[in-house]
């Protein structure tokens, strides 16, 4: 057995450290931040997630926690359907539900378990060095970790990748996004059912139930810059004039929402990364493939990696090659993810009133069948 510092606390960090744990192996995870701050936004784990929950033995500790995804709305600014995906077909096929759920609810989920001592907040990771027996990690306040080896599992700013291959930074995908989660259950919307709206220039708003009569919303508008100081300044009322017109429930989510509740952020990702390994150092999860949040598969592709390490663990003779077996198994995949998405991204974003409509035509004409076949690769077993 292995003994493996995992930097970074979010879901792919502690998903990991419960696959290696579950192994007999020994986890040390350290987190910058001085506490495991509850985000209010929401997330859905897609059936393949859901999957590989089960194979690591965290499933039964988070379906609980969220509600069945089971119907997904694609309507134009006037609230004419575009497609419309029944999401219970793949439940069926793969076994299990797509979740929505808090990422509040999924982060306590992920630190039951976690024994004590094994997670080191307020750990801010600075670099790391190899010795002849595996890996030092050193830290800002002075202090340092060894161990077999080490995995970056610090997100899309990644100092761990950073040292590895410092010329890759985050891309701006050209659009900036609010989010919130609101108490909606005076709403009564549809048990189960999601929606996106593809308004005109550039706007964009969706929504998805978490559960206990919780709604996750976010809103997209497209911006020049990033960090737009213009967008910076907004609040609940300015999206409220921004997305005036929409269909319900659009009005009245944003209605439920409080100033203090809002997060802002652009949109970034990651062009794919020709390796995640290099020796005993390993990235996974949006330290390695960030993608766009078009394809809601960003918190997935971090719970499959954890499965598929632990896989690759099991089977490889030492972990240097479990690391470079991990990284032949994902590379392609999470590139496939990376760039469905970007591209989803952008014909979501669309401005000129001539390509709106001719987008609209073409997701109306798409046969659900079409659609169905172009998404299974997401849910075939790996």
């Amino acid at each position: 057995m292995a003994h493996f510092l995992i930097i970074g606390a979010g879901i792919g960090g502690l998903a990991t450290a419960h696959a290696l744990l579950r192994q007999g192996h020994t986890v040390k995870v350290y987190e910058a931040a001085p506490a495991i701050r509850e985000v209010g936004s929401g997330l859905v784990l897609g059936a393949n997630a859901m999957r590989a929950l089960q194979e690591i033995g965290l499933h039964d500790a988070v379906r609980p926690h969220g509600t069945p995804v089971t119907l997904l709305n694609l309507l134009n600014q006037q609230g004419l359907v575009l497609q419309r995906a029944d999401t219970t077909y793949f439940t069926r096929a793969v076994g299990f539900d797509n979740l929505g759920i808090h990422r509040a609810a999924l982060q306590r989920a992920l630190l039951t378990g976690i024994p004590a001592g094994a997670l080191h907040l307020g750990s801010a990771f600075e670099r790391f060095e190899e010795t002849s027996g595996g890996i030092t990690a050193h830290f800002a306040d002075g202090r340092t970790a060894s161990a077999h080896a080490l995995i970056g599992a610090d997100g899309i700013h990644s100092p761990v990748r950073r040292q590895l291959w410092p010329a890759t930074e985050p891309r701006y995908a050209g659009y900036t996004c609010w989010r919130a989660v609101v108490d909606a259950g005076q709403l009564d919307l549809p048990p189960g059912e999601s929606a996106e709206v593809w308004g005109d220039a550039g706007r964009r708003f969706g929504y998805v139930p978490v559960g206990n009569g919780q709604v996750y919303w976010f809103a997209c508008l497209n911006s020049t810059q990033p960090r737009n100081s213009h967008f910076q300044e907004y609040r609940v009322a300015d999206l409220q004039r921004e997305f005036a017109g929409f269909p319900a429930p659009v009005s009245q989510l944003l209605r439920l929402t409080r100033n203090d509740e809002l997060l802002w952020n652009d949109i970034l990702d990651l062009s794919p990364l020709s390796h995640f390994a290099r020796g005993r150092v390993l990235l996974l999860g949006d330290a390695a493939h960030a993608t766009t949040p078009n394809m809601g598969q960003g918190a997935g592709m971090a719970v499959e990696d954890a499965a598929v390490l632990a896989r690759c663990l099991r089977k490889a003779p030492d972990v240097p090659a479990a690391f470079q077996a991990f990284e032949q198994q994902r590379r392609a995949r999470t590139t496939r993810i990376v760039r469905t998405s970007w591209q989803l991204g952008r014909f979501g974003q669309l401005e000129k009133p001539w390509l709106v409509g001719l987008r609209n035509r073409i997701m109306r004409l798409l046969p659900e069948g079409v659609a169905r076949r172009q998404m299974a690769w997401l849910y075939q077993k790996l």
